[in-house]
Parts: C-alpha cells; sequence; structure tokens
C-alpha cells in the first residue's frame, strides 16, 4: 500500500507492516494504524525510527529502544493492559518510548512513563501508562546519547 506522509513523501509499505493499536495512541485514540519507519541504510538497530499513522499523513512521531538511554528500563505492566498487544513473548515483543526533539537539542527527552509495547509477531500494538518505577515523562537524554557517541 502507498501512503503519503508529510515528512517522508509517499511511501510504500507492506500491509504485513502495518501495526493496529485497537484503542489508539494517548492523545490520539481515532489513530489505530501505523507504520514504524527508519532509515534502511541505517537498519533496524539506527537510534530513532519514525511511528508513521497510516491514517493521518500529518502524523509521525519519533520515538527509540529506551534501553539505549536506560539500560536498567524494566517497567511493570498489568497482563490486562497488554492484551490488546496479542500474544506477547521475549522473543516478539518490542517496546518503544516517543522522542521528544525540541529546538533546542540539548533539551531532548523521550518518555518512559508511557511506552509503546508492539508485537512483532501479530503486528499489534498497545501504549500503556506505567504506574510505578518512578519513571518520568520526561527523561534528558541528549548527553546520553552523546557520551555514547563518543565511546564509539
Amino acid at each position: 500500500m502507498k501512503i503519503k506522509t508529510k515528512f517522508f513523501g509517499e511511501i510504500e509499505i507492506s500491509d504485513d507492516k502495518i501495526i493496529t493499536f485497537e484503542n489508539g495512541i494517548i492523545g490520539f485514540p481515532e489513530l489505530r494504524r501505523f507504520a514504524l519507519l527508519h532509515d534502511e541504510e541505517k537498519g533496524v538497530d539506527v537510534g530513532i525510527r519514525f511511528l508513521q499513522s497510516v491514517e493521518e499523513p500529518g502524523f509521525s512521531m519519533p520515538v527509540m529502544n529506551p534501553l539505549v538511554v536506560k539500560p536498567d528500563y524494566d517497567p511493570e505492566v498489568e497482563d490486562e493492559l497488554l492484551a490488546s498487544a496479542g500474544n506477547l513473548s521475549g522473543e516478539n515483543m518490542l517496546v518503544l518510548v516517543s522522542v521528544s526533539i525540541p529546538g533546542d537539542l540539548t533539551k531532548m527527552s523521550v518518555n518512559l512513563q508511557g511506552p509503546f509495547i508492539i508485537n512483532a509477531e501479530e503486528h499489534k500494538g498497545c501504549q500503556v501508562i506505567v504506574e510505578n518505577g518512578g519513571y518520568p515523562v520526561k527523561f534528558p537524554i541528549y548527553d546520553i546519547l552523546q557520551a555514547g557517541k563518543a565511546g564509539a
């Protein structure tokens, strides 16, 4: 299927790459179908990817693996909150967090309190609110990413 996007132009997405969020995502309950986009040359292990709405061309959210910036990230989530993501296991579960990229990059942060849980086999996802663990909505990441670049 071809989709038009505000930031990436027209792109081809195979139907088996579309992730369905049965309940939408927080703040956008009407948006339910997304594609996970990344720079093909850099591969899927690239830092920032984009959760692109299939239904709304202007909606694209930067996301990343939280373990890149918080290696001990391990939120506890009740099973019933994950039900819409299907049969999750360690092998098929992908956890992503949204990235806030303001004009001043030194203020870049991730939302550790509202992760996206994606079932890579069933192409289903959900977004949950983590109630425990003290995970902030704005966890600063600029210095962490810079330190990672320097060490590479």
